[in-house]
């Protein structure tokens, strides 16, 4: 990809409940820089030790996070059912510890989700993974994601898919999420602070969109921004949910349900019936 993709968008009026979405089972850490200034007496080589200690640390510590990188893709997806060459790369190049808050980051590449802060998750890395397999995007594909969170779902997404948008009902997050892909360098996410139950409809229609937060019905107006040919994949039901995929086709809709799991209920418009 060459352009440069992130951008936020605020909506004119913005209403969202104070108890926001979250992913069980399956959606930031802002990383921040720190800038230890060391006002040294007298010695410059106390200063280049300092300097090459620091600097041999940070690249054991990079080092460690691309061996736990790699275990977590044996271990967690390749031994299971994610198969996708495509979405295996993508699981190895984004690196999950960096939009996990600095609490958690130590269990960054266990199987399960972590706290980022607002009563939201990020997804366990199988979720992900398979959320994604799910999708089976075509090439130069445009993806609307309901759900921000953290951003990990939709950097994984930037890896597969040409074009990715993403929705967060929590500011915040919202923008943490740009503060993270722009330090990442990552390219071709725009990111909209909204009730993602309406979806995108200036930029529809997309060929897959995913949901990270359980309605207990497919939102209507995500259907009707699917392109002919694309996948809606998300968790449909109260309580436990069944993960579903909805693709459309020239005569309507398929439907085809999967596994078990469990998310926290979309907000917003999902919740008035």
């Amino acid at each position: 990809m060459s352009r440069l993709g992130y951008q936020l968008s605020f909506p004119s009026r913005l209403e969202y409940l104070s108890n926001p979405r979250t992913v069980i089972m399956t959606n930031l850490f802002r990383a921040s820089t720190l800038l230890i200034t060391l006002v040294l007496s007298g010695g410059c080589s106390v200063g280049r030790t300092a300097q090459t200690s620091a600097s041999t640390h940070k690249a054991e510590q990079t080092s460690n996070w691309a061996v736990q990188r790699r275990e977590m893709i044996e271990s967690q997806l390749r031994a299971r059912d994610i198969f996708s060459p495509t979405v295996l790369t993508a699981m190895a190049r984004v690196p999950r510890h960096l939009f996990v808050p600095l609490t958690e980051r130590a269990l960054s590449y266990n199987d399960h989700p972590l706290p980022i802060g607002y009563q939201q998750t990020i997804s366990q890395p199988y979720i992900v993974a398979y959320m994604t397999q799910l999708l089976n995007l075509p090439e130069e594909a445009k993806v609307l994601e309901i759900g921000t969170g953290s951003g990990y779902q939709a950097a994984v997404l930037a890896e597969v898919a040409y074009e990715v948008y993403t929705i967060e009902i929590v500011p915040e997050l919202a923008k943490r999420a740009v503060s993270t892909f722009a330090q990442l360098g990552i390219e071709g996410v725009q990111v909209k602070i909204g009730d993602g139950y309406l979806g995108w409809p200036e930029q529809a229609p997309f060929d897959g969109i995913i949901v990270t937060a359980a309605p207990d019905h497919v939102p209507q107006p995500l259907i009707e921004q699917l392109a002919v040919g694309g996948k809606l994949v998300l968790p449909v039901g109260r309580g436990f949910q069944v993960m579903t995929v909805l693709t459309k086709t020239e005569g309507g809709i398929t439907t085809t349900e999967t596994i078990p799991v469990r998310f926290v209920p979309m907000t917003g418009r999902a919740r008035v019936r």
